[in-house]
């Protein structure tokens, strides 16, 4: 039975195969091994196979696992990739290299508040709800673009990326679609989109990295 370390392999392999099929440069897409649930000692064996990008939703846990674990890896970058709560905002800006949940006005400036106080400036993703689910963080397709200029001009933040987590019952293709074209509206180069059951379909709308949980750590 394969380990979380075969599996990690595996899907490496699959995305540079993904990329070759798309006829994108090898090693064009990051993969984020979403490591959301699971503890210190399962993650450990998938650092020491050489991954070191890993994405968490929660703070509180995210604390608790790799305050732990990065003194033993300091070259760990990790991705809030949950919705960020303004009353975490400082613990997330001291624990994240990239946050990719900016989904609202309280949250874009609570984070450059936060930013500026601690003099730390991870790497920042909006988050769109492509399939403008009522129960689902991010900001509506419709207003991603404005939403975008707002978190530069007024709120002073360089947005890196755009984020989105396409309906589970629907065909992803339709929602990376419409992720490339707003980041081409809005001048933005990276692509965080595709999971572990459609991250190779992901890759072939342009995605830059990939949010692959269970295909590498199993089912939880």
């Amino acid at each position: 039975m394969p380990n979380a370390v075969d599996r990690l392999f595996a899907v490496q392999s699959a995305i540079r195969k993904a990329e070759s099929e798309a006829k994108r440069p090898d090693g064009s897409v990051s993969l984020v091994a979403v490591s959301k649930t699971f503890e210190a000692d399962d993650i450990r064996p998938v650092i020491e196979a050489g991954q070191r990008v890993f994405g968490e939703n929660r703070v509180q846990e995210a604390q608790l696992k790799w305050t732990y674990l990065r003194s033993d890896f300091p070259d760990i970058e990790l991705h809030l990739i949950g919705p960020l709560q303004s009353n975490k905002t400082q613990e997330a800006v001291a624990l994240f290299d990239v946050i990719e949940s900016i989904d609202r006005e309280k949250i874009a400036a609570a984070v450059s508040l936060e930013m500026k106080k601690q003099n730390r400036f991870p790497r920042l993703y909006v988050q769109v709800n492509t399939g403008s689910e009522p129960q689902k963080a991010g900001i509506e397709p419709k207003d991603a673009v404005a939403f975008v200029t707002r978190c530069r001009d007024v709120h002073g933040l360089m947005i890196e990326g755009l984020m989105c987590i396409p309906p589970a019952d629907e065909n992803p293709g339709p929602h990376f679609a419409l992720l490339e074209k707003i980041a081409r509206e809005a001048q933005i180069e990276k692509l965080s989109m595709g999971m572990s059951g459609d991250y190779e379909i992901a890759i072939g709308f342009g995605a830059t990295s990939v949010r692959v949980g269970s295909a590498i750590f199993g089912s939880r």
